[in-house]
C-alpha cells in the first residue's frame, strides 16, 4: 500500500526540531508535523521568513534562529533550543544548499560541506542528549539522489582549496550526510531509544536548485512537470523516516518510481560507498575536529 501523509500517526506531545522549515520541503515536513498534533521548531537563518512561515501552520509552532554557515550560529541555536525544550522527539535535518559557486561559510568551510554536513553534525551533537532518553525520539537527516554523482570523501581537499567542482561538492555534502547517518546510528545502538535515520526527496520542485547555471536551469524548468514532483510529495520520505512506526535505525526512504525521481516514500538503499564502515568513522572524526563538538554516544565496535 503507498504510504501518504494520511499514514502520519498522531504527533501529540512530541517536539519536533525541523532545520530549514520557511520554505520547500522543510515547511511541508513542519506543517504536517503540526497538523498532526506535534509542537514544532522552525530552525531557519530568516526570522522573519520564519514567522510568516509559522503563521501558514495550524498548530503549535515557534521560530528559533539557526544560521547553519556559522558554528557560533548553531552553538547559540542549540543553547536556547536547551533552555525552552527539556527534551527533543524529533530532529530533522533538512536545510541544505546545492551547486553554489564556490564560497566558505564562515568558519571557513566550503559553503555546501559546511552547511549540509557540518553544520548539521554540530547542532545533532549539541542536542542529542535531548533525544536519548526519550523512547522514539529520531534524528532524520536528508540526503540526495546527488550522494550518487562524482561524489566521493576527498580528505586531501575536503573544502575544495586546490580545485572546486560545484556538482562533486555537492555529491561529497550529501554522500556525508548518508556516512553520518549511518555512524551515528551505529553508536546509537546500544542505547535502545534514539534512532538515526535518512531520507531524500527525489527531483522536487524547490528553492533548491537556484544556484544551478542558468544554461542548465532554463531547460529544467520547462521539463519541471514532467520529471519533478511538488514539495508536498518530497517531503513524504522525510515525514516517513521521521514518524512510521515500523522505520529501524539505518535505514534510507526515497521515492518509489523511475530512478527515484517522484513517487511514494519507500525504503531504499544508498550508494556503495555510502556503507563504508572505515570511511564513515575517519569522516565521524575529521568532523569531530572541524567542528569541536563531542558527541555522548562512543563509537561502537564493528564485527569483522
Amino acid at each position: 500500500m503507498n504510504w501518504t501523509e494520511q499514514q502520519i500517526p498522531r504527533q501529540d506531545g512530541r517536539v519536533a526540531v525541523v532545520t530549514g522549515a520557511n520554505t520547500g520541503l522543510g515547511f511541508e515536513t513542519a506543517r504536517r508535523l503540526a497538523e498532526r498534533g506535534a509542537s514544532v521548531v522552525l530552525a531557519v537563518r530568516d526570522t522573519e521568513k520564519g514567522r510568516l512561515a509559522a503563521a501558514r501552520i495550524n498548530g503549535d509552532v515557534s521560530v528559533r534562529e539557526l544560521d547553519l554557515a556559522s558554528l557560533e550560529s548553531v552553538r547559540a541555536a542549540a543553547a536556547g533550543l536547551r533552555a525552552t525544550h527539556p527534551r527533543i522527539d524529533l530532529l530533522i535535518n533538512n536545510v541544505g544548499v546545492m551547486y553554489t559557486p564556490r564560497r566558505t561559510t564562515r568558519d571557513g568551510f566550503e559553503m555546501q560541506f559546511g552547511t549540509n554536513h557540518l553544520g548539521h553534525f554540530a547542532l545533532t551533537g549539541l542536542l542529542l542528549d535531548l533525544l536519548l532518553p526519550v523512547p522514539g525520539s529520531r534524528v532524520v537527516t536528508v540526503s540526495s539522489n546527488g550522494h550518487r554523482i562524482r561524489a566521493a570523501i576527498h580528505f586531501d581537499d575536503l573544502q575544495w582549496e586546490r580545485s572546486y567542482g560545484r556538482v562533486a561538492a555537492y555529491g561529497q555534502s550529501k554522500l556525508a550526510n548518508l556516512m553520518f547517518t549511518y555512524e551515528l546510528q551505529r553508536r546509537l545502538a546500544a542505547h535502545g531509544t534514539t534512532v538515526a535515520v535518512a531520507a531524500h526527496p527525489g527531483i522536487s520542485n524547490t528553492e533548491l536548485p537556484r544556484n544551478v547555471p542558468a544554461v542548465v536551469r532554463r531547460p529544467l524548468t520547462w521539463l519541471a512537470p514532467a520529471i519533478t514532483q511538488p514539495a508536498t510529495a518530497g517531503a513524504l520520505p522525510t515525514l516517513r523516516a521521521a514518524t512510521d512506526p515500523s522505520v529501524l535505525g539505518g535505514q534510507y526512504y526515497g521515492p518509489d518510481g523511475l530512478g527515484e525521481a517522484r513517487g511514494y516514500p519507500k525504503l531504499v538503499t544508498s550508494s556503495p560507498d555510502s556503507y563504508e564502515v572505515s570511511v564513515q568513522q575517519r569522516l565521524w572524526a575529521v568532523s569531530e575536529d572541524l567542528t569541536g563538538v563531542r558527541f555522548p554516544v562512543g563509537r561502537a565496535a564493528v564485527a569483522a
